[in-house]
């Protein structure tokens, strides 16, 4: 709900820094947060997933303290043109998640499965971060430019979103 898009500070610096891409990050409220993390995997940016990271992952830390995987991406990237144009000619990794799809059978009986009973096929922008040789990672503060909406209640919720718009200027 908060960010930034076309950002023209992120965009120069994204430029300045010479990378071929760039993505908005926050650090992390807490290990377990829900959102993917930039770092490097074998020498190229990457973002893992919360879901593919382990209890090492989410908990290991810096000399510092800080987390080692603390830098959450908030789903804004920029991308050099010619190098999209390089990808376009590749082939993207289809991503294959087995999800949990409420049906109504043919007697008019709704079926809500406890086990996965579909598929989903996607593509993901994370891939094309990877195909990249660097990505500037571009931390932004939290509060400004990341109101999720997730949850239909608490943290990360319509709810949460509308009280960050607020204490950011913004009338409903």
């Amino acid at each position: 709900m908060l960010q930034q898009i076309a950002d023209p500070v992120f965009i120069g610096a994204t430029i300045d820094s010479g990378c071929e891409s760039g993505s908005k990050v926050v650090r992390k409220a807490e290990p377990q947060e829900r959102v993917g993390v930039l770092c490097s995997e074998d020498g190229r940016p990457s973002i893992v997933e919360y879901y593919e990271m382990t209890d090492e992952m989410i908990h290991s830390r810096k000399e510092n303290g800080d987390l080692s995987y603390g830098f959450g991406v908030i789903l804004n990237y920029l991308f050099r043109v010619d190098k999209l144009e390089e990808i376009v000619k590749e082939s993207m990794p289809v991503h294959v998640v087995e999800k949990k799809v409420p049906y109504m059978d043919e007697s008019g009986e709704f079926h809500k499965p406890q086990e996965p009973n579909a598929y989903k096929f996607e593509t993901l922008v994370l891939d094309m971060v990877h195909m990249m040789g660097s990505c500037l990672p571009y931390e932004v503060v939290r509060e400004k430019e990341f109101a999720p909406i997730k949850n239909r209640e608490g943290i990360d919720s319509i709810a949460s979103a509308r009280e960050l718009l607020k204490a950011n200027g913004v009338t409903l």
